[in-house]
Parts: C-alpha cells; structure tokens; sequence
C-alpha cells in the first residue's frame, strides 16, 4: 500500500483503527433507569491533603456491584458501557456499608454520609448519576503502645526492638493492617532468635478505647448519661485508643500452644543432591541405608551427603548454607540457604525439612537437578537495508549453537560454550553474491563461589555470589571491505547485597582486535575521512563496576528500577611508553532509571531516563572518541523510535544525513527520556491485544569538537536545537511467555530538519524529508522518512 504525503489520511487512518480496535457500534438499554455514573466526593474538614487523596482514590472501589459502571476501555479517551445494573434506591445503603467498613479499617469511625442521584433522559435511556459525600471525621489514633508477654526473653526481644515498630504513638492511625503488620513484625523478630514454632496464632493485640471518666462510679443517672454524652462527644473531637501486644491464652489465662516458647538450636545437616521430582521428601528422611551416606565435620557443622550416583560434591553446598550448629534457628537464614541454592543453576528445586528433637532442629535439604547437559540451536534471518559501508539489501542468515553443562567437575559449576556462524548475500547484478562471513567461539564458566586470593570480608552476608570467567573470539570479513579479527576475555564476580542491590565487578576486561583494510574500505575512508574513527584497531585493558535494583515507590503498587555503571580503561597500562599507541585510555559512565504506575482498568504509566557519557584522555593516535563498540547509539525499537537503529545523531550534525555510503552514528554521549502510556485493547483467541501512546526525547553527541563534523559535540547552548522529539503509538500482542510489539513512530522534532528550527508543521506534513536529496553510487535516492516502524520482542522498559 502506497500512502500518501497529504496530511489529510492521517486523521481518515486513525478513525479507521478505531472503529476497527473499538468495536464502534451503538450501544442499546432498555428503557428504564441504569446507574451510567457514580462517584464519590471527600470533605476535607479533619484529615490530611494525602489521606484524601488516598480515600478518593480507594473508596470508588467500594459501590455496591449493583451501583458499579462497568466500563471498558477502548484505545486512550474512548469508553463503552458493558452490562450497567438496573438502578434501585435500595443499593444506596449497601454500598454506604461496604464504604464504612472500609473507612474503619482505616482508624475512621464516626464518618457521616450524603448521597444524591438524578436520572437524566438520552434518546430512549434514562441514565442514573449517583453522588456519595462523605465526611469521614477524625481518625482515631493509637496513644500508645506497650507489650506485656509474661515470658521474659520474649518481652526483652519485643523491648529491644520497640524503635522498629510500625506503630508510632499520636501518629499512626488505629487501622487493622498496621495492627496486623506490627504482629506479623512481632513473630519474625522471635522466628530469626530461634522460636522455630512461633506464629501469628500465638499473639494478639487488644485494643482499647475506653474513656476512663465512664468509669468513675455514680448512682445519678443524669450524670451518667452526662458523662457518656462528653465521652462520646470527646471521642469524635479527638478519638484516641492504646494498644496492648502479648500471648493468646486460653479462657483458664494457659497458652493456647506452650511449645511456640521452646527455642531451638540448629544441629546436624543433610543433603540429598540427587533428589527425583517424584521422590516423597518424608519417606527419603527414614529411607537412608539405601543411600550412600558421607559425614564431613567443619568447626561449626555436622554434613551428612545422601546420594547413589555421585554426581556432586559437598563443597558448593557447605558455601551456600549459611546455618550453623548450635545457633539458634534463624528463618532468615534458613530462607537466605533455600535460595543461595536454587540460584547456583544446577537444581531446579530446592526444598527443606525440618525435624524437631527435643530442642534440637535438624535439616533435610531436598534437591532436584537439572539434566546436566542441553544444547540449543537458533537459526535466525535479517534483512538490511542500506547499512554503513553501501546502500544495497543484504540478506542474512545465521545459526547459534549453543551448549551447557551445568555440573562441571561435580561442583554444580556452569559453563557455555557458544558457536555461531553467519552470512550475508545479495542478489544485485555487479556485485559477488556473499557479501559477509561472520563466525565466532564464546566458552564462560559461573562458578558458585568468590575466586580471590583475598576473600572478601562479609561474604557470608551476600546473597547470589558467583564468578564469571569467560572468553570469545570472532572472525567477520566483509568482501572487499576488511577483515576483522577480535579475542575478549576477563573475568569477574557477581553478589546480591541485603538491600536487594545486584553487583557486578569485572576488574579484568581484555579486548584485542586486529583489522586488514580492503580497498572498498580505503575508498570510503578517503571520500569520508570521519569514517576513519570507527575503524580504530586499538585494543582494550579495562575494569568495569555495575549496580541494579528494584524497589517499590511509596505507592506499594509501583516499582522502580535503577542502574548504574562505570568503566575504566588504560589507567595502568596505558602508562607504558609501548602500549600507549595500542591502548585506549578512556572513563565511561552510565545511569538508568525506571518507573512504572499502575493506574485503572489495565491501563498503566511507564517512564524511563538514560544518560550516558565517556570521555577519551589518551593520546591523538587513536582517535579523540571512545571505541565506536563502546559508543552509544540512538534509535530502534527500544530507544528512540521515530528513527531507526544508529540513525539519530550526533547533535544537530548534517554529516551522516548527506553521506551517500556511510550514514550510521556513535556517539561519546547519549540523554534521553521515554514515556509511555499503556492499555488494552482486546483479547483475540487468548492473545491480549494491547497499544500504548509514547513520546521519546533525547540524542547523541560527541565531547570534543571535530572539524569533520560540524555541530556534533555537546553544548549546552544548543540544546534546544539539538534535542530530538518522536511522538508515536502501536500494537502490543501478548502471548503470555512473550509479547511482539510493532510502533509506529513520527519525527515530531528533528534536528536534522532545516525549517522550523526542526520542528513539524503539520500544514506542510510530509512522509519524507525533502529539503536534500541523496543519491548512492548507483544514483539511486536514498529517503529521509518522516517515520519509522519498529518491531521489537517484548517492551521497550
């Protein structure tokens, strides 16, 4: 299909779309009253502007389902009603029930409530519009706090750890999820100091909201109506409660279970590494002169290994259990080794038991392996289109095998070994059918353990430790371009610390290249001698550190995901008089945030802030930017979208724009910033068909100025000119293990658009940017779109 640069199809193609993905159609009711709307109002008169918002936001979700709209989202703005409930009257008290219920569990007891409704007629419906206003009053809050456990170890553990109570007196409302999360506190502070048997059944909380003048003792029964009449007048003015935690007993004041107080000590380990998926784990505990059972003592532990083949040895599994005989039954721990031993990789489940004698806890740890071997094959296909050294279509085609073993040398060690080999062809008359040949050879170990010969201090306290030790060498050549050889190799290590913070250290990164310059490669070089930067043949001796975590928002609904990274490179070795020609010497930082917000009916808000900047402070000989495999690029489908993949860039430079053979862009810096506004569409046979409207905002540059390519380099006073703007929406097709996403996106500013200091004027809108045309070797034009569409696995952040 051909379109047209009118700008008129634009709107005619987006109708188009939604009454396609809409279902467009008249909505029919009968003709009698239907609740069309509802919502709820909050009177701000005791409470704080954020408990407002947080009623407004949750009690709509407590109308009565016979006073619920039920509306389906169709694309951004539009809505359809599905199934509205006949309106009745007598569904108003419900759902002011439903609302107080929710309202006390938020420490509101004494709201006050107004509800109003019309029916307002629309060609044959009569439409109902309910309004409930609601004053929830003054919450009640919690005056204080005390614990009166009759058993004196636990009563010091719950004093010690008073300050980390989630009840703060005269502040924190008299809500029954605060209540239940201090208990929930209360139990695991005794399950990590050995009161394995200690549960949420064991502990309670009594609250009280007693006015002690009620009290006082009178046989006026004016004064006593008197005295309730200020009581309950004080309690609404100022509504207060204390509460006490302590041990449930029974109706005879006897502890309803008397063996939650035992405390028990970790003793004798054992582990059953060959453990089948069908095996019963308490049969195998009285089943072991059918295994082969070895005993290992260390200073703190008795292991016991149960097993028949021998596949394993005992060491990973001492490292990764981190309890101890004769210490106090930690839960903490005991989930902390469950875990350390499901990510070695070599087991696919991991369980425990434990058993109990007398105040004694041995461990049974079950786990069931993996195959130790697979091998993987992937065929994938490509087509380019006008790539960085000519401008014909090359198709390619590659196979990737890979193998893994995942118990090497029996210490549950993982390696992999990668083989691919690929070519790209073309059928063009005057030009010899294979155009590239690309192979290469990657071997990596993870091994379960710091490699060091100074072991870090603390390691016990990290979660996930590995090291990586791995190698790759590859061979591409390029008919009549180069040849191009590489060798990397390093190793590193990788832990999770208490905060959920994942590192990645790798103090040793080696890179070697050697390239063989063809005479199609000269002849670009000479026509574009910028070119000659990305074709640098130094090589590489660097140390890279990296964090990440995720981490909820205030919201609990929301998550947060952060990234930071450094690399080093040529700090000592670069020193040398005689490397100094071959190595680059060069610092680069990255940082990456993500947000992602839930809202209503499937919908949510995405957002996504990257900046990156390296800088080259070695000598001319190598070039004054990074290595173009270490620069940064823009567009494709998960950066922005609006250009495609190493097309945007660098600054507001013309250079890659009017070349005819070399049109891709690296650059030394990259910002940019990603908004997304996510929905659903419809389900087609079990496939949820979603759409998101984005915006993309960034670019990127260069530091230091170069003569070859004027306006490049970052300056801040440019970056109004500078920065790029796409606008676009797309189809997300969620098949439940993995999503296909096609986006369409525009150039709404391009700083390589001349008029209009780059922005759009949709008066003049164009597919193509024809301010200049470009021809190739062949005199064929190459196109500047307006547009791109991107097609991407999964979703872009």
């Amino acid at each position: 299909m051909n379109l047209s640069s009118k700008p008129a199809n634009i709107p005619v193609l987006f109708l188009i779309m939604v009454c396609i993905l809409s279902a467009c159609g008249k909505q029919e009711f009968p003709n009698k009253p239907f609740v069309y709307e509802n919502k709820v109002i909050i009177k701000k008169t005791n409470i704080t502007h954020e408990d407002k918002k947080k009623l407004q936001a949750e009690l709509p979700n407590y109308w009565d389902d016979s006073l619920s709209t039920r509306k389906v989202q169709q694309l951004v703005l539009f809505y359809r009603l599905r199934n509205p409930p006949t309106f009745d009257t007598v569904n108003i008290g419900r759902s002011k029930n439903l609302m107080r219920g929710y309202l006390k569990s938020q420490g509101y007891y004494y709201p006050s409530f107004s509800d109003t409704f019309y029916i307002k007629k629309h060609n044959n419906q009569q439409r109902a519009y309910i309004t409930m206003t609601i004053d929830p009053g003054k919450a009640t809050i919690l005056d204080s706090v005390a614990y009166n456990f009759a058993d004196t170890s636990l009563q010091q553990l719950t004093q010690n750890g008073a300050k980390q109570s989630l009840i703060k007196p005269g502040a924190t409302h008299f809500a029954k999820q605060v209540i239940a999360g201090e208990l929930d506190r209360i139990v695991d502070t005794f399950k990590v100091r050995g009161y394995l048997k200690m549960s949420r059944d064991n502990v309670i909380a009594e609250v009280d909201t007693t006015d002690v003048s009620l009290l006082q003792i009178t046989t006026d029964p004016f004064l006593q109506a008197e005295l309730a009449a200020n009581a309950l007048k004080k309690r609404q003015e100022n509504p207060k409660a204390t509460v006490s935690i302590m041990e449930r007993r029974n109706a005879d004041s006897s502890l309803v279970d008397s063996s939650a107080l035992r405390k028990y000590y970790i003793g004798d380990i054992y582990y059953y590494p060959e453990t089948s998926s069908f095996d019963i784990f308490d049969s195998l505990i009285n089943a072991h002169e059918s295994f082969r059972v070895q005993r290992y003592s260390s200073t703190f532990n008795n292991y016991y290994m149960l097993d028949k083949d021998g596949k394993f040895v005992v060491k990973p599994l001492r490292e990764h259990t981190y309890m101890r005989r004769g210490s106090p039954y930690n839960e903490n721990l005991y989930f902390k080794t469950i875990n350390n031993l499901s990510q070695i990789g070599a087991w696919r489940q991991v369980d425990a038991r434990p058993v109990l004698r007398a105040d004694t806890v041995d461990m049974h740890l079950f786990l069931v392996p993996y195959p130790k071997q697979n091998v993987t094959f992937d065929v994938e296909t490509s087509r380019n289109t006008g790539d960085f050294l000519s401008s014909g279509n090359l198709f390619g085609l590659a196979l990737n095998v890979t193998y893994r073993d995942r118990n090497v040398w029996k210490r549950a060690i993982q390696s992999f070994t990668n083989v691919r080999t690929g070519i790209e062809f073309t059928l063009e008359k005057d030009r010899p059918p294979l155009q590239t040949f690309y192979t290469s050879f990657g071997h990596n170990y993870s091994i379960p353990r710091f490699i060091s010969p100074i072991k870090p201090k603390r390691v016990g306290r990290l979660d996930g430790v590995k090291t990586i030790v791995g190698l790759n060498a590859a061979y591409s050549e390029r008919t009549d371009f180069f040849r191009l050889r590489s060798f990397v190799t390093g190793f590193g290590y990788e832990w999770v610390t208490r905060k959920k913070i994942l590192w990645q250290f790798k103090p040793v990164n080696l890179e070697f290249y050697g390239l063989d310059s063809l005479n199609g490669l000269k002849e670009a070089i000479h026509t574009n001698p910028f070119l000659k930067t990305a074709f640098n043949t130094g090589n590489v001796i660097s140390m890279t550190l990296s964090a990440t975590t995720t981490f909820p928002g205030k919201n609990k609904k929301n998550t947060n995901y952060l990234r930071f990274a450094v690399e080093e490179a040529g700090a000592i070795f670069g020193r040398f008089p005689g490397l100094q020609k071959n190595i680059f010497q060069y610092i680069k930082g990255e940082a990456e945030y993500r947000k992602n917000i839930p809202l209503h009916n499937s919908t949510s808000l995405a957002f996504r802030a990257f900046a990156g900047i390296g800088y080259n402070y070695g000598n001319s000989a190598l070039g004054q930017t990074l290595p173009f495999y270490k620069q940064f690029v823009g567009g494709g489908p998960n950066s922005m979208r609006a250009w495609t993949l190493r097309q945007l860039g660098l600054g507001s430079s013309l250079a890659s724009d009017t070349s005819a053979t070399y049109r891709d862009r690296y650059g030394d810096m990259q910002l940019e910033a990603n908004m997304e506004y996510r929905f659903q569409l419809m389900t087609i046979a079990g496939v949820k068909v979603g759409s998101a409207l984005f915006a993309d905002v960034g670019n990127v540059w260069n530091i230091k100025k170069d003569s070859a390519l004027p306006s490049s380099e970052f300056d801040i006073s440019r970056l109004g000119k500078d920065i790029a703007i796409g606008l676009g929406t797309g189809l997300r097709f969620d098949f439940t293990y993995f999503l296909i996403r096609l986006d369409f996106g525009i150039k709404w500013k391009d700083p390589a658009r001349l008029e209009n200091n780059g922005w759009m004027q949709l008066s003049d809108f164009t597919w193509r940017n024809k301010e200049f045309l470009i021809k190739d070797a062949n005199g064929r034009t190459i196109n500047r779109n307006n547009y791109a569409f991107q097609l991407g696995i999964n979703l872009p952040f």
